[in-house]
């Protein structure tokens, strides 16, 4: 149980082959044939067997021989037979590479391996290859040099393409899996496996579409927390929606959403295949970037300038060199080599000076990265240059890049560079690009460490009353609210909006318009008008009654004239915003297929179309993210101080996302908003107009209220944290873990015995490994759970004073497996606070959440010579029973 449960499909001890008479080539597919050639090809290191499904002898027989992995590329119609064999055989886990398979016949070849218990890869796929086993049960091509770096591709032919660049390249793999359409075993369920390969570094996909969001979000963060992973997307649909009822939904398109979605998730999206490539090359010579400074240290100043250029093109940032190492560097130099911006060596720079100024870059704390530039020069030799780097790296904690620029003098010195993983390219802009997406990485990675909860620490908004109103909407058959409607919901999740009274006669509205206050905003009123400029639906700045009994009585008409079949409740009047020199945005969400709710944020007005300003992201929100999203907008740069007026009040803009993203965690039946314009200066924001769009929320899966199945992202379940007694005095909270208990998790592991640490981990490890804390503590809520016991310490300190301290005491948690109606758990109490009650509260809570979760049954192992948590599981109504493949476990089990 400790084996992830792909392991048989990507780490088979045992195979058999089903692909036709072997000693007949004739009678074989096209694909069976290089099945077999690329089989036989290298040894394999396990058990190798041919079958024919035709061949005589019992199902007794056959289940007695059995397998890890039975491997089919067989005629379509021949495939269903041997996927039953291979489920007699007891083979866990199946891969079919035969292709031409239609949808109804994918979908009965996964009927069949669901009820046999097999996993099963493909069909239509070129099948997978594991260099570091000697196994290439593939039909795309020789077999890949054995390497750090996973390939998966939705693409067979772009399998084939890289494989064969990657051969070429130097570039070894540790996985290549080929994923054809209509694969029972889907993309999400390969990413969770290589997040645990030992083998596997970072991550390529090549992606072509998802079918569950939730599901691939969730191991693309899984993944993305504890190796780099670079995606190229294709399909890239052009903005726009004819359907949309609002302005956010005409100008966010699917493919700015991917991008949301993939920043979230702490991947690094590339838009070509060259760049695919490049990535490749910065990922297989293992990078870990700490920031997007990039210094350039070139001999000659035209390609200097170029990669300068691009630096500023994609949003990064010249590094330069602090007055310290300038003033360390420059007496080692030509007196022509300039260190103001660019680190130019001047014509005349050998090898000696590159090692010099990359040393000196690589120890500046204010750069984050090199990238060496080198011209053929007469007198200076391409491939000494090279060795200087070469040996410059082995001690270089960041990365190095390398762009050899030239052809027939420079191969070599490309040869050295490429001999020690020093990424290099032919032009200046392609290894900014490759640095960028470093750079990239870094900054995703921030975002994907934020886990907010649905409910900021805001006030409490008034969630049944908002429902209420949606409710009275979809009774009456409507799905777009009235701006009175919008603005009621709105300010029952307190985000502040213009006073605003529906008047049905001319004399109602002078009456409000007086006991407001001049000047008011009349604006039409009617649940069949989207956008109220294009039927001068909007009148502004009337200064007194009599302005307003006129402009009313023209607006009814124009309306009347311009939309007859319009329903018209009548005008609303409104106070006019006084925001002195106030800047207009927009909040908006749309509702994406596949990804669910996205809010976005930009430029707001009449003009919103045109000026097409957005930036996105995904719910729940938190400060950190809110303001993250604000920045990546264009009219962020007018929010200082601009032009005269002063700086807005970024904070009520942050408090304005954090509502909406309230709005959107606990209303599922939000489809589309506008909150446009927001007026925003010095003083605070306000929302002028508001337009929302609504729909019946689908049925959750398990039933239950608030288990967020709209989100592609879980928010952090603060509804778990819950305060107990400590057996003897004191108190701990339980509460799910987030990714800040890092450091508290390695403190607690660090502390425990060497038996506890044994019986929990089955090894003497004594620390855990970066990539298993980071997998332990971010998790996505969904398939697996963990929640930490947090005791406060409090110690006095060396002047007298009291501190408190947080530590973490006790850890439960489960995951999800693969038949999604069980679960597998772990436990763990620090040894301090053993017989406490501890490992029974969090046992029993896990259990609570597991049967909130619709799992039916909790599961676990327990060494046979660990008597104390054999007798907590008795006790706790626990099955204990013999674990038939291990004599030193027992299997616990509780039905929940």
């Amino acid at each position: 149980m400790d084996k992830h449960y792909l392991t048989p499909l990507f780490a088979p001890q045992s195979i058999v082959v089903f692909a036709g008479q072997v000693d007949d080539p004739d009678s074989l597919t096209p694909r069976a044939k290089v099945l077999n050639d690329a089989l036989r090809a290298q040894h394999y290191t396990g058990v190798l067997r041919f079958l024919d499904i035709n061949t005589t002898g019992t199902l007794a027989d056959l289940a007695q021989t059995g397998a890890d992995l039975a491997i089919i590329a067989l005629p379509p119609a021949e495939i269903p037979a041997a996927l039953e064999i291979a489920g007699r055989m007891t083979c866990r886990s199946a891969l079919v590479i035969s292709s031409g398979i239609n949808a109804d016949d994918a979908a009965e070849l996964k009927k069949i391996a669901r009820r046999e218990g097999v996993f099963l890869l493909g069909p239509n796929g070129l099948g997978l290859q594991r260099p570091h086993l000697q196994l290439n049960a593939s039909a795309a091509g020789p077999m890949a040099k054995p390497g750090s770096l996973a390939l998966v591709s939705q693409s067979g032919a772009l399998t084939a393409a890289i494989l064969d660049w990657a051969s070429k390249n130097g570039v070894g793999f540790s996985s290549v899996v080929s994923l054809g359409p209509n694969t029972s075993v889907d993309i999400a369920q390969v990413l969770d496996f290589l997040a645990n390969d030992r083998q596997t570094q970072s991550i390529v996909v090549y992606l072509e579409g998802i079918s569950n969001a939730r599901r691939f979000m969730s191991a693309l963060r899984s993944a993305a927390n504890a190796k780099p992973v670079v995606v190229l997307k294709a399909g890239r649909q052009p903005a726009g929606n004819e359907a949309a009822q609002t302005h956010s939904g005409a100008i966010v398109g699917s493919d700015d959403v991917f991008d949301a979605a993939l920043r979230r998730a702490g991947a690094v999206r590339v838009r070509s295949f060259v760049a695919l490539f490049s990535a490749a090359k910065c990922l297989a010579s293992r990078y870990r970037p700490v920031g997007n400074r990039l210094a350039i240290v070139t001999n000659g100043g035209g390609p200097g300038v170029l990669a300068a250029d691009w630096v500023n093109e994609i949003g990064l940032e010249l590094g330069k060199l602090s007055p310290e190492s300038v003033k360390s560097l420059s007496p080692l130099l030509n007196t022509q080599a300039s260190l103001t911006n660019l680190i130019d060596l001047s014509e005349e720079a050998t090898a000696e000076h590159y090692k010099l100024a990359i040393e000196t870059a690589g120890n500046d704390r204010k750069i984050d990265g090199v990238l060496a530039i080198y011209s053929p020069k007469e007198g200076v030799n391409a491939s000494e240059v090279a060795q200087a780097l070469a040996e410059v790296k082995r001690s270089m904690g960041k990365p190095l890049l390398s762009c050899w620029m030239g052809d027939a003098s420079v191969v070599a010195g490309r040869g050295i560079l490429s001999d020690a993983a020093i990424p290099t390219f032919r032009t200046p802009e392609a290894a900014v690009g490759a640095f960028g997406n470093i750079a990239s990485f870094y900054q995703n990675q921030q975002l994907l460490q934020q886990t907010p909860p649905p409910l900021s620490t805001l006030a409490k908004p008034d969630i049944e009353g908002a429902r209420l109103i949606i409710e009275n909407v979809l009774a009456e058959r409507r799905k777009v609210l009235t701006e009175m409607e919008s603005k009621t919901l709105l300010s029952a999740f307190h985000i502040p909006v213009t006073q605003t009274i529906l008047a049905r006669s001319a004399n109602e509205a002078m009456m409000i318009a007086t006991q407001l206050g001049f000047p008011v905003a009349l604006k039409i009123d009617s649940p069949d008008i989207s956008h109220k400029s294009d039927v001068e639906g909007v009148a502004l700045n009337i200064q007194n009654a009599t302005g307003v009994r006129d402009a009313y009585a023209e607006m009814i008409q124009t309306v009347a004239r311009l939309k007859p079949q319009a329903r018209i409740n009548g005008i609303t009047v409104q106070t006019m915003a006084r925001a002195k020199r106030g800047r207009e945005v927009c909040v908006g969400l749309v509702t994406d297929e596949p990804f669910g709710p996205v809010i976005a944020f930009g430029a707001g007005g009449t003009m919103i179309e045109l000026i097409n300003d957005r930036a996105m992201e995904l719910p729940p929100l938190n400060q950190f993210l809110a303001r993250h999203l604000i920045d990546r907008s264009r009219v962020a740069k007018t929010l200082g101080d601009w032009r005269g007026a002063p700086a807005v009040n970024r904070d009520a803009l942050e408090q304005i996302l954090l509502r909406v993203s309230e709005m959107v965690c606990e209303l599922p039946q939000l489809r589309e908003m506008d909150i446009n314009p927001i007026i925003v200066d010095a003083s605070g924001a306000v929302a002028v107009d508001a337009r929302i769009v609504i729909d019946h929320s689908p049925q959750a899966s398990s039933g239950r209220a608030n288990n967020y199945s709209h989100l592609s992202i879980l928010p952090y379940p603060a509804r778990f944290e819950q305060l107990w007694p400590l057996r003897g005095g004191g108190e701990y909270t339980v509460r799910p873990i987030h990714p800040d208990d890092a450091s508290m998790l390695q403190e607690m592991m660090l502390h425990l015995s060497p038996e506890s640490r044994y019986f929990r981990f089955i090894s003497s490890i004594v620390e855990l490994p970066p990539a298993m804390l980071a997998r332990f503590t971010l998790i996505d809520y969904d398939k697996e759970m963990a929640l930490v016991a947090v005791y406060r310490e409090r110690k006095t300190g060396p002047e007298g004073d009291v501190i408190e301290k947080e530590r973490i005491v006790g850890v439960s948690r489960y995951i999800t497996n693969p038949d999604q109606s069980s679960c597998e758990f772990a436990l763990v109490v620090a040894d301090d606070f053993s017989g406490k009650g501890l490992g029974s509260r969090l046992m029993l809570s896990i259990m609570d959440v597991a049967r909130e979760k619709g799992l039916s049954e909790i599961e676990g192992l327990v060494l046979t010579q660990n008597p104390g948590m054999l007798k907590l599981m008795k006790s706790l109504g626990f099955t204990v029973k013999p674990f038939a493949e291990d004599p030193d476990f027992r299997l616990v089990t509780h039905t929940l």
